[in-house]
């Protein structure tokens, strides 16, 4: 397990010195706050109101895609940001869009992923999957050090994992029951999510989603 050990442990301790905050942002805004300061936020970095459906919303462009942005809130605190491509695309350029979304946020040193590889292959048929499967991605901003434990981190790599795997079992174990093993000293990071996924508009018409979440205002059933 010493390889194991060295590389998360890195990962964690080495990886976030540069982070800043422990919100999730957007466009170097916090996720956070109210409502109201946040849209104030949102229009000064060039998005402009607009109603659609009887819903306002925030028009204007981002990562060099024309979208609509959602301010989502939970107890008058903003919990997320969504953003919403204004067109929507064919299967072909839709597989690219992901694609290239996928190639961005695994190459921005702000970001880290747990999953080997949210890639559509080229010859997989949208169309044909969409009914049966969910094309969504999702990568965590880097969160302050200082929100980091190192000893717990420590304890876990040095002693619980390696009472319990070998190198090899851990390596083949799938990646949803590591984020179960690694979920308390994980916190920190997957409270701040950014996700993204394709949805259909119409049959051949498919369009992304994109959320940018602050766990930490989400609602856990406190209102119930």
């Amino acid at each position: 397990m010493k390889k194991i050990y060295i590389t998360f442990f890195f990962l964690f301790c080495v990886l976030f010195a540069n982070a800043q905050k422990d919100v999730t942002k957007f466009l170097g805004i916090p996720v956070d706050g109210s409502k109201s300061e946040m849209r104030r936020k949102l229009i000064s970095k060039g998005f402009t109101p607009k109603t659609v459906f009887g819903e306002e919303r925030l028009e204007g462009e981002f990562n060099g895609t024309d979208v609509y942005v959602m301010i989502g809130t939970n107890n008058n605190k903003v919990w997320r940001i969504a953003v919403i491509d204004q067109s929507s695309m064919d299967e072909k350029d839709i597989k690219n869009r992901f694609n290239r979304l996928v190639s961005q946020f695994k190459k921005n040193e702000r970001y880290i992923d747990f999953r080997k590889d949210f890639t559509i292959p080229e010859e997989e048929n949208v169309i044909h999957e969409y009914r049966r499967k969910t094309y969504e991605a999702v990568f965590y901003q880097k969160p302050d050090e200082s929100q980091i434990d190192t000893a717990a981190i420590r304890k876990l790599f040095e002693e619980e994992l390696p009472s319990k795997y070998t190198e090899e079992e851990w390596a083949n174990l799938p990646d949803k029951e590591k984020e179960e093993l690694l979920s308390d000293v994980l916190e920190p990071i997957t409270k701040k999510p950014v996700w993204f996924r394709i949805e259909e508009e119409s049959y051949g018409k498919y369009y992304i989603m994109m959320f940018y979440d602050n766990e930490y205002n989400h609602a856990n059933g406190e209102d119930l």
